[in-house]
């Protein structure tokens, strides 16, 4: 049960010289005997590591003997390097002395890779004539060839001792020219073999289950004369490939290795050793071992084996068994109890006992078993390892890695995975075959509990890997400010699986792109049209931007699945509502509570729980009006602009007004002061139509004061009157969902955007058959004071509807419009933009375009940015000012740089996809944490605000 084969020694002329493809090469002989020539006619330049040149190196003298002390430990950190990086070294030196090799072969064992030793054993007249020929040994005493002669000869039966693993003897001339080196492949390096595969979880005897199972994975059984089960065939030629574990405990381990064994041995299947497959072998080759853990009862089973040769040949089978398996390109790693990366495709004890038992902390539970050392936490590597060893409740994906072992033997499921397709199938067990020593739990590396959250997993510069953007770093100022958020401003980190990533803006519009009037854009929606088209997009869907907050909306079913799933230990919590960077969107928790319920109504009328299967729902939406969560803002940065501009542009008319009417020319200043006047009105209207009062005013408000008024505007500058927004229930409110981003075992964000919609369309519907909300004459009149709320009419082509609100129609959910535009499509496309410019010409925010099928890729294998943001005139004169749409100031304002502002929301997205895969695959909340946290920390990246 080796990785490699024994070693040997092979003393032979003209034989091949047998080196495993990735080995520490050490070559044996005295100075003179060729090793220089041998190894440069045998192996690349790169590969050999003289001590002559390590020598020269610190010397810049080869033959400077003072210097060898030197020479080694370059020699010596040269090699550890190579070795540390898989690659093939040799060391060209005497290597005549015992302490010398001592070093070399305790490197090859650091880095987990077989010494071969090959000895060049010429005669000492040879050696004495080759130095003479050279001028710079022509002068080296007889006596150092004879005494690297005497050591070489005390060497020779000693070399497998001191840990080569091969050994080869060249004596003569003749031999050493007859000489070829022939590389083999490691026996676990099978990375030519690319699958498709079928991954097999521990089977412990269940053979019914496999069986099974391997009928719904498509397999076909063969079996003999008696009916057993000796081989299965796959027709599109899959290959199932078991991760060990193949006996003990369950009622027919014969049987199992009767059909693993005719797999492997028909090519239609792969195996690598379990810790039962290991204590199985040394019983069988006579070996004492315990018969615990379920041997006792497989041994019984094989004495009652008829055939005498069975015993024979499951014991060979054992014996050929290695520790691990490197396949398909390196990407994929199977083994039985986990790998970290330093041992992918390694040969040594080490490895083999980590693949076999994988490790532990020294420290035993309180049913008296080990605790495992949870190296999956840790795991960055590039492969996907998969493994079995410690059972758990289900399979999910951890770093990279994924346990299939969830106790089939114990009553839980035999589980496969279809590789590259990373789908799980499984199978129930059709009993209880053995009682566990403690209850399977979500131990194994990849279950729901985990640990807690740790500093250390967000401190510091991070690297993040994704399954859809690779490894993405978080430079640690980035991380100091995320923690600061989230430490300090967040709301409870097991009810914030997500947090939404920032939109990219459309290219900058042509200056030949005007409207009626002649007035230019700074966006425009043909921007966003062509730019998908030119990553093979043809599809898109135009979907309404709302001005309000973007809202996260975790609803749970009730507060027992919000305790169960997420871990809430608080009473009267049943989900949450944040912000984009994490923060409550309420201080009290009993608005938020209204919200969620409402939305939980909605989703039982429409059937979701159970077509979705699931007794959660994260859903991304806004939440209006932007006025709910925007005061500060709007107080300090557009009221006072406003205030400012009705205090002062009154007078400045009035004086220039006056002036000209005396017949002072100041018509052109007139002219452009009344521009400014306009445009700052427009400016005010502008934020005006996205603020509106939510409830009645709760009793501590107080009218605006003449100080607040100098801060942010003085009462009249408020929409809805002069009191600051109160809210005494949902009336007023308006939560526009978008899109489902996940549910219980499934992220939703690769559903194409019109099934999202399809969706939400429902769960609106669903609403119209529920009461009307809280306060809904309420909601009256704060819509009468402020702007119309869109909700009854249709436009042409356009799902969704707009249009006056009535006391009977008072909803908390809001439709979002939209429409499908073919990028390829002329007509299309101006049907898009006549659609955008509608949108807009009442100051509406504009619109938002994204692929209808989710996750798209351009040809080159990179991301498609999933939604590009196209903001109309009005609402942009909130973001730039109001006299931006002046044409010197868009000239100035075109020059934008949005690389930085793309790649962060390509990076935002990538990491948002991270953590809703991680939730859907149950992993531990500090695994999805981790995605979230690095999304708040590029938030914190310098980048225009304004884009």
């Amino acid at each position: 049960m080796s990785d490699v084969r024994p070693s040997s020694v092979a003393p032979r002329a003209a034989c091949s010289l047998a080196v495993p493809d990735l080995s520490l090469v050490v070559l044996v002989g005295a100075t003179g005997s060729g090793k220089s020539t041998f190894a440069a006619r045998h192996f690349k330049p790169t590969e050999v590591v003289s001590s002559d040149f390590c020598r020269g190196l610190v010397s810049d003298d080869e033959n400077d003997q003072s210097a060898s002390g030197d020479a080694f430990e370059v020699l010596h950190f040269i090699v550890g390097k190579r070795l540390a990086a898989g690659r093939l070294t040799v060391v060209d030196a005497t290597n005549v002395q015992a302490e010398s090799r001592a070093q070399l072969v305790r490197l090859a064992r650091e880095h987990d890779v077989l010494p071969v030793a090959i000895v060049l054993d010429v005669p000492e007249q040879v050696c004495a004539e080759r130095n003479e020929a050279r001028s710079d040994r022509a002068g080296l005493p007889r006596r150092v060839i004879q005494r690297h002669q005497r050591e070489l000869r005390r060497s020779l039966g000693r070399l497998e001792r001191e840990g080569f693993r091969k050994v080869h003897v060249l004596r003569g001339e003749r031999e050493i020219e007859a000489a070829e080196i022939v590389r083999e492949r490691r026996f676990n390096d099978l990375r030519h073999l690319t699958g498709p595969f079928d991954i097999i979880g521990d089977i412990h005897g269940c053979r019914s289950e496999l069986e099974t199972l391997l009928g719904r994975l498509g397999y076909e059984l063969t079996r003999d004369e008696r009916g057993r089960a000796v081989d299965a065939v796959h027709p599109a030629g899959r290959t199932a490939v078991f991760v060990g574990d193949l006996v003990d405990r369950g009622p027919d381990s014969p049987g199992v290795l009767r059909l693993v064994t005719g797999m492997v041995a028909s090519g239609h299947g792969l195996c690598v050793s379990g810790n039962h497959e290991n204590k199985l072998g040394r019983y069988l080759n006579g070996r004492a071992v315990q018969h615990t853990h379920g041997l006792a009862e497989t041994v019984e089973q094989l004495e009652k084996e008829e055939e005498e040769t069975f015993r024979a040949g499951v014991a060979e089978f054992i014996r050929g068994l290695v520790s691990h398996y490197v396949l398909d390109g390196g990407g994929l790693v199977v083994c039985h109890a986990g790998l970290p990366e330093k041992y992918h495709g390694r040969t040594s004890g080490r490895v083999r006992s980590f693949a076999l038992y994988g490790d532990t902390t020294g420290e035993t539970d309180e049913f008296g078993l080990p605790v495992r050392y949870p190296w999956a936490e840790e795991y960055r590597g590039r492969a996907a390892v998969v493994y079995g060893h410690t059972p758990t409740p289900r399979a999910g994906w951890l770093n990279n890695t994924i346990c299939l072992d969830t106790g089939c033997v114990f009553g839980g499921k035999l589980t496969a995975l279809r590789w590259p397709e990373r789908e799980l199938v499984d199978v129930a067990a059709e009993r209880v075959w053995y009682e566990p020593t403690r209850p399977l739990a979500t131990e194994a590396p990849g279950g729901a509990d985990g640990r807690p959250l740790d500093l250390g997993d967000v401190a510091g510069r991070r690297a993040v890997e994704t399954r859809h953007m690779g490894r993405l770093a978080v430079r640690e100022e980035n991380a100091a400010a995320a923690l600061e958020v989230m430490s300090r401003f967040a709301t409870d980190p097991r009810l914030l699986p997500y947090l939404p990533p920032t939109m990219a803006p459309c290219a900058t519009a042509q200056e030949g792109e005007t409207d009626a009037r002649g007035e230019g854009f700074l966006e425009h929606p043909r921007e966003a049209f062509a730019e998908y088209r030119a990553a093979g997009v043809r599809e898109v869907v135009c979907e309404e931007k709302h001005m309000g907050s973007r809202a996260v909306v975790l609803v749970c079913r009730d507060e027992a699945v919000a305790r169960e799933r997420f871990g809430v230990t608080e009473g009267g919590v049943s989900g949450a509502l944040y912000t984009r960077t994490g923060r409550p969107f309420f201080d009290d928790r009993e608005t938020t509570e209204r919200i969620l319920q409402r939305v939980r109504d909605c989703v039982g009328v429409a059937g979701l729980w159970a077509e979705l299967d699931t007794d959660w729902l994260l859903l991304d939406a806004e939440l209006m009006p932007w006025s709910l969560k925007a005061t500060g803002l709007l107080r300090t940065q557009y009221a006072a602009v406003g205030a400012a501009s009705r205090a002062v542009f009154p007078g400045v008319l009035g004086a220039l007004e006056a002036a000209a009417a005396r017949g002072v020319e100041v018509a052109e200043l007139l002219d452009r002061q009344r521009s400014r006047a306009a445009d700052a009105a427009v400016f005010t209207d502008a934020y005006r139509r996205y603020c509106w009062r939510v409830g009645e005013p709760a009793p501590s408000e107080e009218p605006v004061s003449a100080g607040d008024a100098a801060q942010g505007g003085r009462p009249g500058d408020w929409p809805g009157g002069a009191s600051l927004p109160g809210f005494a229930g949902l009336a007023g409110m308006r939560l526009a969902p978008f899109q489902i981003l996940a549910v219980e075992g499934r992220s939703l964000a690769d559903l194409p955007h019109t099934g999202q919609l399809a969706l939400i369309d429902r769960l609106i519907a669903a609403e119209q058959a529920l009461p009307v909300a809280e306060d809904g004459a309420a909601a009256c009149r704060s819509a009468a004071e402020g702007p119309e709320v869109s909700e009854a009419s249709e436009v042409s082509g356009v799902t969704g509807a707009s249009g006056a609100l009535e006391a009977s129609e008072i909803r908390l959910l809001a439709p979002t419009r939209r429409l499908v535009v073919d990028t390829e499509d002329e007509a299309s496309v101006e049907a898009g933009v006549a659609w955008w410019l509608d949108l807009t010409a009442d100051g509406g925010e504009g619109m938002v375009v994204k692929p209808v099928q989710a996750l798209v890729r351009q040809p080159d294998g990179r991301l498609v940015q999933p939604g590009i943001k196209c903001r109309g005139r009005e609402y942009l004169r909130i973001i730039y000012g109001p006299e931006y749409t002046r044409p010197e100031n868009l000239r100035r304002l075109r020059v934008r740089h949005l690389g930085h502002k793309r790649s962060l929301a390509l990076r935002e997205y990538a990491l948002g996809l991270e953590a809703l895969d991680r939730l859907a695959a149950g992993e531990p909340l500090w695994r999805v944490h981790e995605a979230v946290f690095a999304v708040l920390a590029l938030e914190s990246e310098p980048v225009d605000p304004r884009l």
